[in-house]
């Protein structure tokens, strides 16, 4: 992105709005010259239950028919909420109408309520954790196309075919706001996310597992996600009225890409404002 040190994404709110108006502001996010637009998996709202909400994948299907360039992401699917298997045929679907332009944000989720809702299962961290490992292994083996035979403690896969075979295939990014989070994104994803109060302290841990499993730093991504001020503090945040500093501040941090956490209509007009500064 001309202008900026790191490529910096938009997560867009899917709590509250409708579909036709994530698909303009995605819209609006592209034109805007944002590389990646990124959308909460959630089923219910970490608020009101009964808050409207936009289901993720559904609607990064639909934005990857209405743009031609930004690239679109989950942030971050919830390994529970659907099986690997499925969650990989999704994604290669969306791959397949924006090919090279598809993000698989995944971790192993955290909001109790939703699951008690919708009748799925919650067990604990560690088993969280492992499946996790496990899903991340099935989908990488289905993007290639298959054919794919596992047993694992949790899934069983036989001669499991998988098409159309994205090329290339979408980076798998690991969420991780714990220890075990960034260790596990070491050793096995393409990219690691965290949210920006977590980064100083887990960066040394998540290099130390990279090095530990023989990947070079190069070879992955640093992804933060920070926060954007409601309201009209959003116009005197330092994001908004110096964002070409701000990327140039996390790259020396050892980001290499940010995100623009949880926009919403309130805040998305001196977010675009920003960008469009930015790379003017």
């Amino acid at each position: 992105m001309p202008g900026l040190a790191i490529p910096i994404g938009v997560n867009l709110t899917t709590i509250g709005v409708t579909g036709r108006w994530w698909l303009e502001s995605a819209a609006r996010v592209e034109a805007a010259g944002f590389p990646t637009v990124w959308a909460w998996d959630h089923f219910v709202s970490r608020g009101r239950l009964a808050d409207p909400l936009l289901e993720c994948w559904t609607t990064l299907a639909a934005t990857a028919a209405t743009t031609s360039r930004v690239r679109l992401g989950s942030f971050v699917t919830n390994v529970m909420n659907r099986h690997p298997s499925v969650l990989a045929r999704i994604v290669m679907t969306v791959a397949d109408l924006a090919p090279g332009r598809v993000e698989l944000g995944i971790g192993i989720g955290g909001h109790p309520a939703e699951h008690l809702s919708y009748g799925i299962d919650f067990p604990e961290v560690a088993e969280r954790v492992a499946r996790l490992e496990e899903a991340i292994t099935i989908i990488r083996s289905l993007f290639a196309g298959g054919p794919v035979d596992f047993e694992g403690p949790f899934h069983e896969l036989a001669e499991a075919f998988a098409s159309p075979v994205p090329d290339p295939a979408p980076r798998i990014i690991v969420a991780g706001e714990t220890a075990t989070g960034a260790r596990l994104a070491a050793r096995m994803g393409d990219a690691w996310i965290t949210f920006a109060p977590h980064f100083d302290k887990l960066l040394p841990i998540y290099l130390e597992a990279l090095a530990l499993a023989g990947r070079r730093r190069e070879d992955v991504s640093i992804i933060v996600a920070d926060d954007v001020p409601r309201g009209a503090a959003a116009l005197e945040s330092p994001i908004v009225a110096d964002m070409t500093g701000v990327a140039a501040a996390w790259q020396a941090r050892g980001a290499d890409e940010l995100v623009l956490h949880w926009i919403d209509a309130d805040q998305l007009e001196a977010v675009l404002a920003a960008g469009e500064r930015a790379w003017a």
